[in-house]
């Protein structure tokens, strides 16, 4: 459950504590100057392709900063209180814009490094154009967290074995694949997923356009300032 844009009304009241923030956030930013960074609530930027988001949209969230040198290559550190509910999901998007049926591929790879502390996941967040369906990929979490719905099925694709859930925000349908096992870097062909979704299951029709891949980190809690590090991500679809 991590949209940059339907929440972006909800959190106006954390500016002060996103300004207080600022100066330690930056300095846990990499030695070599980044080419972009912000503790801003909402700042994003546009670097290759990519869309970066700092995307703080929970509610009791502390101060969290973004920086990157490219779309591909960003980090976030993040100072959350050890307290329930997602405070953020800082990521970078690429926008695909086209439909399960006439996606020939959509593969992508990650390598990250992530704190051995605090709740989170890492994960990719899949949506359709009209927002209606959202398909999430964990590739690794920490803490107490887990996924909407109810367990559905243990299935092996795109290179990789989850545990898949079911279920609703209130808003939309939310398909939820654990990986078995924690992983900070691999290959997923996404691909195969959305066919799964569309075809085995009958959970969404094959029309859909699927209009942005995400992938970033859901961080419920990270007291005392926690690094994520995105060392590669790419996306590719056509």
């Amino acid at each position: 459950m991590a949209r940059n844009t339907i929440r972006r009304i909800t959190m106006a009241v954390l500016a002060p504590a996103m300004a207080l923030g600022a100066t330690v956030g930056l300095a846990s930013a990499p030695a070599s100057a980044a080419v972009w960074n912000t503790c801003d609530q909402w700042g994003n930027t546009s670097l290759g392709g990519y869309t970066l988001y700092n995307n703080i949209w929970g509610s009791g969230a502390g101060s969290q900063c973004t920086w990157a040198n490219s779309g591909t290559g960003w980090g976030v550190w993040a100072d959350h209180p050890n307290t329930g509910g997602i405070k953020s999901y800082p990521n970078s998007t690429k926008s695909i814009n086209k439909t399960i049926d006439s996606l020939g591929r959509l593969t992508s790879d990650y390598n990250v490094t992530v704190p051995s502390s605090g709740a989170y996941n890492t994960s990719y967040d899949i949506w359709d154009t009209d927002h209606q369906y959202e398909i999430m990929l964990w590739v690794n979490d920490n803490g107490a967290v887990g996924p909407i719905g109810t367990w559905q099925d243990n299935v092996t694709l795109g290179g990789h074995s989850w545990n898949v859930y079911k279920g609703t925000n209130g808003s939309n349908q939310v398909f939820s694949f654990l990986r078995t096992s924690d992983s900070t870097s691999g290959t997923v062909d996404i691909k195969p997923i959305l066919n799964w979704i569309a075809y085995t299951k009958g959970w969404m029709p094959g029309s859909e356009t699927i209009g942005d891949v995400q992938f970033g980190y859901e961080i419920t809690s990270s007291a005392g300032g926690l690094n994520f590090n995105t060392n590669n991500l790419t996306v590719n679809g056509g």
